[in-house]
């Protein structure tokens, strides 16, 4: 069953990181919103077979990635089901909005990019559990472990306040840097995938 949980899990996250790249190029607020929680839903269950699967010396790191990733989904589930009811279908005044809604770079943007932030540190830890027994689990690791990089830059850019109004102007800026992330996060979906198949 663990294992299954795995498998599926990595299918369904590598399937929509795919779909939320496509809502973005087609312009679909709603849709990536959506789909982003499907990133979470699937994310959690990953990150617990890597840890259950993990040696017993590299258990804490597992526990952790566990911690960590559960943390990530509340902030996410939180911002995007916040911007597929509340901000969709509520007439919020200016100020609510500023808060609320994701494309005013307020604090649901500031939540989101933490909650990014804490998936990082889920993945480099979940990327310690690792024991590689291939090339594509070395892979794997490596793809996990450098990820982590990316808690640096969500956990400090709302704390610098480089977000602002004035990046309406530059949105497609902040796609594109979400499509770079689309294309490194891919083959870890793949590669969860064939790890929980090959070496469990």
């Amino acid at each position: 069953m663990n294992k299954k949980i795995g498998m599926i899990s990595s299918i369904i996250n590598l399937f929509a990181v795919i779909g939320f790249a496509l809502c973005m190029l087609i312009g679909t607020s709603f849709g990536s919103y959506l789909i982003c929680m499907f990133i979470a839903f699937s994310f959690v269950p990953m990150i617990c077979t890597f840890a259950i699967y993990s040696p017993m010396e590299k258990k804490a790191a597992g526990y952790t990635a566990m911690i960590f990733s559960g943390a990530y989904a509340v902030f996410v589930l939180m911002v995007y089901f916040g911007q597929v009811t509340a901000v969709r279908l509520d007439n919020l005044n200016e100020q609510a909005s500023q808060i609320l809604n994701y494309q005013r770079f307020g604090l649901f943007f500031s939540y989101d990019l933490l909650g990014y932030g804490l998936m990082a540190l889920a993945t480099l830890f979940a990327g310690f559990t690792i024991e590689p027994r291939s090339k594509a689990d070395k892979w794997l690791k490596w793809l996990l472990l450098m990820h982590g990089i990316f808690f640096i830059g969500c956990f400090v850019i709302p704390i610098l306040g480089l977000f602002s109004k004035s990046m309406n102007g530059a949105v497609w800026v902040g796609t594109a840097v979400l499509m770079v992330w689309c294309i490194y996060f891919i083959p870890i979906g793949i590669l969860s995938f064939l790890h929980f198949k090959r070496n469990i």
